[in-house]
């Protein structure tokens, strides 16, 4: 678990200079399109066997380990109601926090999680997400909302 947390701050250390180039070279709005050049392609990989469960609190469920394997801790709460599959994802532990301001980064937020939300919703443009709470911005944990049509499959779609 060791060797995955280091890795995923030396990854995110990189993202982190990658975007503070592209912002002085570039301006924000043409560095954040650079940054998600490809992006949607990797989290269509990543993400797309387990999107492909029943539920999204099963696919979401299924990823815990993954992210323990890197030091986070995650909880996932099945809000699913009236025809939408949907889903909360609670981290409890964000790991770009100090990564954030080593490069002059107030929050984590807009090159990690916001960059990760656009990529997913135009890997999949039937889902949609936003971001509920902040570590970042005070709060105890981050959340995320997830959600999509229901399906017979889900057992939701009434």
């Amino acid at each position: 678990m060791e060797n995955a947390h280091k890795e995923l701050i030396e990854s995110a250390r990189k993202k982190f200079a990658r975007y503070r180039e592209l912002s002085q070279k570039l301006g924000e709005s043409a560095a954040w399109e650079t940054m998600l050049e490809g992006f949607p392609e990797v989290q269509k990989q990543r993400m797309g066997p387990l999107l492909a469960r029943p539920t999204l609190a099963k696919a979401f469920r299924e990823a815990i380990p993954q992210f323990e394997s890197i030091g986070m801790e995650m909880d996932v709460v099945d809000i699913s109601n009236k025809g939408i599959d949907a889903v909360l994802e609670i981290q409890r532990i964000c790991p770009w926090l100090e990564v954030s301001k080593e490069y002059g980064f107030d929050t984590p937020c807009h090159v990690v999680c916001e960059l990760d939300m656009e990529a997913t919703r135009r890997a999949f443009p039937e889902m949609s997400g936003e971001i509920l709470c902040r570590q970042a911005l005070g709060c105890p944990v981050c959340i995320f909302k997830y959600e999509r049509p229901a399906t017979p499959e889900s057992g939701t779609a009434t």
